[in-house]
């Protein structure tokens, strides 16, 4: 009886490659910070911090769907690890933001000067 041993060298590669591109496209944005990202605003935050927080959370999920093998999984499994994280991503990264604009606009507009 022989037994077909399949080898996932080519995934871990793919998997690999992928995420490094993704790294790759940070580490070049948040070197070169093109203007047009970085002085644009939406939602009171510059679209260069989006496209941040929108590749980490793809890069998340990628590290979730290919290691924790969800691509194999029923859609009510799937939605029942990522739903769950995916609203508190979403909650933190909101609490994250108001709290950071009023830090920002106490200081802006009080007489506390910047210590930091």
């Amino acid at each position: 009886m022989a037994h077909d041993h399949v080898s996932n060298t080519k995934r871990i590669w793919v998997v690999f490659g992928i995420l490094s591109v993704v790294t790759i496209i940070e580490v070049a944005l948040g070197i070169f910070k093109p203007e047009a990202l970085h002085m644009n605003n939406l939602l009171s935050m510059n679209l260069l911090n989006w496209i941040f927080i929108l590749l980490t959370i793809y890069k998340a999920y990628y590290i979730v769907w290919a290691f924790m093998h969800m691509e194999g999984e029923k859609s009510s499994m799937k939605w029942s690890v990522v739903a769950p994280l995916v609203f508190l991503i979403l909650y933190l990264v909101f609490i994250l933001l108001v709290e950071a604009d009023y830090i920002y606009e106490v200081f802006k507009n009080a007489t506390i000067k910047w210590n930091f």
